[in-house]
């Protein structure tokens, strides 16, 4: 009686693929725990070569450190899910404490008032001079060197930008000049959500164009999980106050990742008015089109923001926030200041248009009366996972604020 027959070959086929599966658990387990990564195994592997998790020397908010790793995963060229898609929360928030929501303004008194004391692994090493003992300040390029740029905007997976720019910045996508003494010192706030292909391209053209212009920086990538329309000013917000806990910036740009700057003479830094800085875009013809817009990129220094209160909480979806933050800067006697139309110039990256905010208008009609309790003096919002990439500082963050009625 022979051995082969079919109930026998079904067992042994049925048994087989369980025994490879208990195999793949097994070494994706171990992987896991190699890595120190909180991310579940579903996102590693769809993040690509992005689970890397550089470790900070110091404790940010409270939160402790983590251990820095690099997870290389071979597949896709670009990361086709979040950045961390489970509610499972990173090393450095702590396994055994309990979460809080964060409803404050940051506290002046404690931000580090200076670069090398604040994190000394962001803005120097070994084998550069103190940045205390730097004596001569840095000038702003001479306008005559700079002029019109052509992007580059091929795309890359994030391990190539990284590997091209990485090298040249400090951890969390930090930068410093090494010769003079920075007069400018800019947080760069990105809010984010599902736009990786436009993070590449964006990452690989602005910190090249930042370095040219001598001043401290750093840019931080604020993403907002999914559940809730995306609300690009909220995520603005808590980009500022997140920022101010590492250092008390005295300049804000707040930028789209899907805006690239096309002339160098376009300097990142806060003049005594705010600023609208994206001001002549490509798909509008290079044409401003209305007088009191400021989208797209814009300049605030830390002053300007707390007078009017940050970004409205209240525009849930696409429209409406930058619209009502000109009208917040005109109701505290600010105006807008521009580039000549000639140099404040940007490309935009393709995309889908996004979903309206059906209640925008009725948030603008009524943003007035609520700029003294709607703004970063009510926003509510959880940090999941802060994380220094070799180009950038990340948050996910999840929005606690509601949409409001009216």
């Amino acid at each position: 009686m022979t051995i082969f027959t079919k109930a026998n070959l079904i067992r042994f086929v049925v048994g087989s693929i369980c025994l490879l599966l208990v195999l793949n658990f097994l070494w994706t387990s171990e992987s896991d725990v190699v890595s120190g990564s909180s991310l579940s195994k579903l996102s590693i592997r769809r993040v690509h070569k992005y689970a890397h998790i550089h470790s900070r020397s110091n404790n940010v908010s409270g939160f402790a450190s983590d251990k820095g790793v690099n997870t290389n995963i071979s597949g896709q060229k670009l990361p086709a899910a979040p950045l961390a898609l489970s509610k499972e929360r990173d090393q450095h928030i702590g396994r055994n404490s309990t979460s809080t929501t964060v409803i404050a303004i940051a506290n002046f008194t404690s931000i580090p008032q200076d670069l090398s004391h604040a994190h000394p692994q962001d803005y120097t090493n070994s084998t550069l001079k103190p940045y205390l003992h730097l004596t001569q300040n840095c000038t702003d390029p001479d306008p005559r060197d700079g002029g019109p740029i052509t992007p580059n905007t091929t795309l890359e997976s994030l391990d190539v930008i990284e590997a091209e720019l990485g090298p040249l910045l400090r951890p969390g996508g930090a930068y410093q000049p090494t010769d003079c003494t920075a007069q400018h010192h800019v947080a760069i706030v990105v809010p984010f959500r599902d736009r990786y292909a436009h993070l590449s391209v964006f990452l690989r053209n602005i910190h090249p164009f930042l370095m040219k212009q001598r001043i401290a920086y750093r840019i931080f990538i604020i993403e907002q999980t999914n559940g809730k329309p995306f609300n690009r000013a909220a995520m603005m917000n808590i980009g500022y106050l997140e920022a101010l806990k590492l250092y008390k910036w005295d300049c804000f740009i707040f930028h789209d990742v899907d805006l690239l700057p096309l002339d160098e003479r376009n300097l990142y830094n806060c003049p005594r008015q705010p600023r609208h800085m994206s001001v002549a875009i490509d798909t509008l013809n290079f044409k401003l089109p209305y007088r009191s817009i400021f989208g797209g990129v814009s300049a605030m220094t830390r002053q300007h923001f707390l007078a009017v209160n940050g970004f409205s909480n209240s525009f849930f979806g696409w429209g409406g926030e930058d619209d009502d933050m000109s009208n917040r800067l005109k109701h505290a006697n600010l105006f807008i200041s521009r580039y000549p139309i000639n140099i404040a110039r940007y490309k935009m990256l393709k995309h889908q248009k996004e979903k309206a905010n059906p209640k925008r208008y009725e948030n603008l009609q009524n943003g007035i009366s609520k700029i003294e309790m709607d703004g970063i003096n009510s926003i509510k919002y959880e940090i999941y996972s802060i994380k220094d990439f070799p180009t950038f500082t990340w948050y996910l963050a999840e929005l606690k604020n509601s949409e409001r009625k009216s």
